[in-house]
């Protein structure tokens, strides 16, 4: 699959294992793939505010990695998520829930090969299983939109086609699955 990867998707992929290796991040979660979008400024001509984008993903984080959407649910069974945030940030410090989440499996060996190893010095940082899915999901997209390669574009999409935190910080700046298509299908 990841010999139809552009060289900016593969990029952008290399992009988000460094975005969660700076964090700290024991793994490569979505919102480093749109972190590592954002930085190689993939929506630009989407007029995206990374400033405000990345905000949101802290905001997202910050609440464990729930979305709005799972803090509306929780809400209809009488749940505050804010009052629990506030609540184990006061016990555990603030920004407790979004500390790094536990090692994963590692990285299937076609992903491995096709990005290649750390540089020197720099440790092997796996996938989760979401990170993997949108990956996954770009190749069904460029093969659905009849592509043979698989650029930003194709990724984003991905992105957007979850639900989640993600699509979720996007979606705050008018950026969806149907938007992006549309301005970005040239």
């Amino acid at each position: 699959m990841f010999e139809r990867f552009t060289r900016d998707a593969r990029d952008t992929v290399t992009g988000a294992a460094a975005q969660a290796r700076t964090a700290g991040a024991a793994t490569v979660t979505e919102e480093h793939l749109l972190l590592s979008l954002l930085e190689r400024g993939a929506l630009d001509r989407l007029g995206v505010d990374r400033a405000a984008v990345a905000a949101g993903l802290r905001a997202a984080r910050r609440r464990g990695g729930m979305s709005r959407a799972d803090e509306e649910a929780l809400a209809g069974l009488g749940i505050d998520l804010s009052e629990i945030v506030a609540r184990i940030e006061e016990a555990h410090g603030a920004g407790a829930l979004a500390a790094p989440a536990p090692r994963g499996r590692t990285l299937g060996s076609s992903l491995r090969t096709a990005l290649g190893r750390p540089e020197s010095g720099k440790r092997h940082v796996p996938f989760t299983g979401g990170a993997k899915k949108v990956l996954e999901q770009s190749l069904r997209i460029a093969l659905g939109r009849g592509d043979r390669h698989i650029g930003t574009f194709h990724l984003l999409l991905a992105l957007l086609s979850r639900p989640g935190p993600v699509s979720e910080a996007l979606a705050d700046h008018g950026i969806t699955y149907t938007t992006a298509e549309a301005a970005l299908a040239d």
